[in-house]
């Protein structure tokens, strides 16, 4: 059987979410980042790619 390969995103975190709103703050957490330079490998969604771009400021996205 071939193996279904996901598409996937990397995600680092940039920046830091000290005065950022609480929102902002849970949605780093989402993603799984909660330290700065901390890198995550996410599947690419639609769910996914709208809490990055809720959090833009404060990440870098590599498509992997």
């Amino acid at each position: 059987m071939a193996a279904n390969k996901k598409a996937t995103v990397r995600v680092t975190q940039t920046g830091s979410p000290i005065g950022r709103p609480a929102d902002q703050r849970a949605t780093l957490v989402g993603l799984g980042l909660n330290k700065m330079h901390r890198t995550r490998e996410l599947e690419d969604t639609p769910a996914i790619r709208g809490m990055i771009a809720k959090v833009k400021h404060l990440v870098r996205v590599d498509e992997a």
